[in-house]
């Protein structure tokens, strides 16, 4: 029996016309799109007032974790700048750490924010908490070098978009629980938060191609799960699991009407509230998984893109550099 689902913006539907679909992926599969899961970053930092600085970072095993640093040029700035701490999407099995990078860009130019990003290693090569600990490590180096990047560590914003948007939730979870560092905020767009893909809008972008169909979901979860039973699942690798979301700073999320994670994304955002937290929601209707990234001329992606800014600019203003 086919689930009758919201009809994607008209807009969208026609720019997507032209992008070649899929309905699940392989392991054979995924190392044929791997390649083109990321676009050089040079081109967009061309004309752009911007230092570039390359650094790594040990995880707790001891595997390097590349991370890439923009910062303004230096200008007359007396005050610290704030921070976006960026992890790329990819369904957590594909990208790097200029997925998507034109986003967090975007707020270096409108708010002078330094922003890194983070090579977090890749499933199934790496699997269980092995991606959201990289993250936590890069965070961890982000607030320890806090004056050396001229950035206020009270104006750290964690931020993602699909998988990313999941690590990021779920760094900010494991921030929370260990007590350090301070976030100020999370910015989670179109996260990827539960594992257990059986919400109303998974099974409705089931059975046929899409940007990111239920059975793709299915097989990304399974690559970054390997052998670990439901029960064994932790928070932080599957952050809806989370049964105290209370103490997380405010938090921003955004998704699709017609997206696979806009359930497990609403739900998200209503027991932030439950918990006495501050979330801001916005399901944007008829825009599929990462519309926004895909298609950002279209006016709904210009309309959510600057609606996220806009929410930004309100956080930044509340927390102003000493």
């Amino acid at each position: 029996m086919t689930t009758a689902r919201p009809a994607l913006d008209p807009e969208l539907q026609a720019l997507l016309a032209d992008m070649p679909l899929m309905s699940q992926l392989s392991q054979e599969a995924l190392a044929q799109v791997r390649p083109f899961s990321s676009m050089p970053v040079e081109p967009l930092l061309e004309g752009r007032a911007i230092d570039r600085r390359e650094v790594t970072v040990s995880a707790p095993d001891g595997t390097p974790i590349p991370l890439s640093v923009f910062s303004p040029t230096k200008t007359d700035r007396t005050s610290a700048a704030p921070c976006v701490y960026w992890m790329h999407g990819g369904g957590m099995v594909m990208g790097d750490r200029f997925s998507q990078i034109d986003i967090p860009l975007e707020w270096l130019d409108e708010f002078g924010a330094v922003v890194v990003s983070v090579d977090y290693r890749l499933a199934p090569e790496a699997t269980g908490t092995a991606l959201v600990d990289d993250c936590y490590q890069g965070l961890l180096w982000i607030a320890e070098h806090a004056a050396e990047l001229g950035i206020d560590p009270a104006r750290i914003i964690v931020a993602g978009a699909s998988a990313g948007g999941g690590l990021a939730a779920g760094v900010t979870l494991m921030a929370r629980d260990l007590g350090t560092p301070t976030i100020a905020a999370q910015v989670l767009i179109g996260p990827m938060l539960d594992h257990r893909n059986t919400s109303t809008s998974s099974r409705q972008f089931s059975g046929g191609p899409g940007v990111w169909t239920r059975e793709m979901n299915e097989f990304g979860w399974r690559c970054l799960l390997g052998d670990l039973a439901d029960d064994e699942v932790p928070v932080y690798v599957s952050p809806a699991l989370a049964d105290d979301l209370s103490g997380l700073p405010t938090t921003y999320i955004d998704t699709g009407s017609a997206e696979v994670f806009r359930d497990e994304d609403t739900d998200y955002a209503t027991r932030i509230w439950a918990a006495g937290g501050q979330a801001e929601l916005h399901v944007w209707a008829g825009g599929f998984h990462g519309f926004d990234a895909l298609y950002p001329q279209a006016h709904i992606s210009a309309t959510a893109r600057r609606t996220r800014t806009e929410w930004l600019a309100r956080v930044l203003h509340t927390n102003p550099a000493t």
